[in-house]
């Protein structure tokens, strides 16, 4: 049987295909800000500017299911203590004031008795300005225990209590004088000040790129995440990765002749207020008194002496310092190289740097101690490499590379702006290649989700490089605290720092690699903490580094 439209029916089919139409642009425009294609030309909605200030503008990718769990996990184990929101008549007399705060150095069940193999117990009390005890938690507050004459030193284990009181434990490793040194890095309001940054203002670092064909050139800004507006978007996402990168399109050049890639400037967007949470000398990275005594004496282990642990904390330090020399708690036994054993222990090997400074840092030192390892002059800018240095009669290669965008540094040409994943994928690798990864100084700015698709890229790659590659070892260096400034503090906060760490650790947990744990190596040494580390600091990195390469055998 035919059946025929009426006129009021064909009306409401015409008005169906409307809405139809309509939704299909909508989602269209939708998909082309959030999930674009590479180096496409991209035509953003009209937004209101209340409407930009409110939205997300970051794009993030769809996960897999299993990815997608895992990063809500890992965002749950990084969750910190929720801290009560800033009211606009915040004053610094209400905020945590290390002056006023104390730490008592309890006497444990051994009645003030310490050996070596127990754990020292430190209650640490926070006040504010006014010297009233705070009720919350969420101070960052970071502990260590040394002895300057014996150059030793050891991390300890902050517990936030939630209520305004937090316990440091620290592993007792060596005998004799043990000292107890406290730190608020920052007070709980600034930490919130950090987290809402990150939310809110993920592009307060920005980039720019020049673009360039003839003798047109224009400069547009750049980022990861890029506000929406009237202009035109290049999209640089990497089709391997998925890596997100997006520039403003030049007004009269495509967006396949860009050239370049740098840094531009940092936009601070606080209060005054605000800015009096981050005060060097008053209440950012400030020492905490005790209220008593600050230092125990330890004595030898006890023969047959039972294990005093506390209740606070399960898990034991990383390492420790004794006598300016790192020492590993489990796992490999770290040794001591000179020139002539690192020579001998990577002779035969490629040694491949991939990430930030901080790891560029280990292939300047290798050149300066490696007597028969010479740079090759590739005419590179010195900050950006890539490097290359080769010792021909040892066979000994070590390279070194940057990571992909974002990047903190002048001029980098777009050709070498390469992703850590794309690199393993690309590598030539086996049995006497070492791959040396560090990644998380220039991504500090923005939301952890980025961070974590990140290094969940480049873990897929590693876990391919191991399987393609039987023999080849991946050695990562973990984060590390670092001198603040106020406006280092709203970029490089060791808050940040210290999130990324503990990302890191829980994304490569299980694996067969090797992770170097800077953040403990910076925090337990009595040097000041630079985002470059000092000399000794990087020779006991560099220590562990070739004790992995080439372990002590027993036997």
């Amino acid at each position: 049987m035919k059946t025929f439209c009426t006129r009021k029916d064909f009306g409401a089919i015409v008005l169906f295909l409307m809405v139809f139409a309509l939704i299909f642009v909508l989602r269209h425009m939708d998909i082309l800000q959030f999930q674009p294609k590479v180096k496409s030309t991209i035509i953003m909605p009209r937004v209101s500017p209340h409407h930009i200030v409110n939205r997300s503008f970051c794009t993030f990718q769809p996960l897999s299911p299993e990815d997608a769990l895992e990063e809500r996990l890992i965002l749950d184990s990084i969750a910190w203590p929720e801290t009560p929101l800033l009211p606009s008549s915040i004053s610094l007399e209400q905020t945590t004031d290390p002056a006023h705060s104390t730490f008592t150095i309890l006497q444990g069940r051994k009645g003030g008795q310490w050996h070596v193999g127990d754990q020292l117990e430190v209650m640490i009390q926070t006040f504010d300005f006014q010297g009233r005890p705070k009720k919350s938690g969420g101070d960052f507050i970071t502990a260590r225990l040394h002895n300057r004459k014996l150059e030793a030193g050891v991390a300890g284990q902050v517990v936030d209590h939630l209520n305004g009181s937090y316990s440091a434990v620290f592993s007792l490793l060596w005998e004799g004088d043990a000292q107890v040194e406290v730190t608020l890095v920052h007070p709980s309001e600034a930490v919130t000040v950090l987290d809402r940054l990150n939310r809110e203002q993920p592009d307060r670092t920005y980039f720019k790129s020049l673009y360039r064909s003839g003798s047109l050139s224009e400069t547009t800004i750049c980022n990861v995440c890029l506000r929406p507006t009237q202009q035109l978007q290049c999209n640089y996402t990497d089709l391997r990765t998925g890596e997100p990168w997006f520039c403003y399109k030049p007004k009269n050049l495509s967006c396949d002749t860009r050239i370049n890639h740098f840094r531009l400037a940092f936009k601070q967007s606080l209060t005054s207020k605000e800015e009096k949470l981050f005060q060097s000398g008053v209440n950012l990275k400030v020492s905490i008194q005790a209220s008593g005594p600050s230092n125990v004496t330890v004595l030898p282990e006890e023969e047959g002496q039972l294990m005093v642990k506390s209740i606070s904390v399960t898990s034991l330090p990383s390492g420790y310092y004794y006598q300016g020399v790192w020492r590993a708690l489990g796992g490999t036994t770290v040794s001591q190289f000179n020139s002539s054993a690192i020579t001998q222990c990577l002779k035969g090997k490629a040694v491949h740097m991939y990430g930030d400074s901080t790891v560029r840092q280990w292939f300047e030192f290798l050149n300066a101690v490696l007597p028969g390892l010479k740079e090759f002059d590739l005419h590179n800018r010195k900050q950006v490499g890539p490097f290359m240095s080769l010792d021909y009669e040892n066979n000994i290669l070590v390279t070194y590379r940057c990571h992909g965008p974002p990047i903190h540094w002048i001029t980098i040409p777009t050709r070498e702006l390469r992703y850590i994943a794309n690199e393993l994928d690309d590598l030539n690798a086996g049995p006497n290649t070492v791959v040396v990864l560090s990644i998380w100084a220039h991504i500090s700015t923005y939301p952890m989700e980025i961070y974590i698709r990140r290094l969940q890229s480049i873990r897929t790659a590693v876990v391919r490089l191991l399987e393609t590659n039987p023999g080849t070892m991946v050695i990562i260096r973990t984060a590390n605290s670092r001198a603040l400034t106020f406006q280092v503090s709203l970029t490089n906060s060791d808050w940040y720092s210290l999130q990324c760490d503990k990302v890191l650790k829980a994304m490569f947990k299980g694996l067969n690699v090797y992770l170097i744990d800077a953040w403990e190596m910076t925090l337990a040494h009595h040097l000041p903490h630079n985002i470059h580390p000092p000399r000794p600091i990087i020779r006991n990195m560099m220590n562990c580094l070739l004790s992995y390469i080439c372990p002590l055998k027993h036997g």
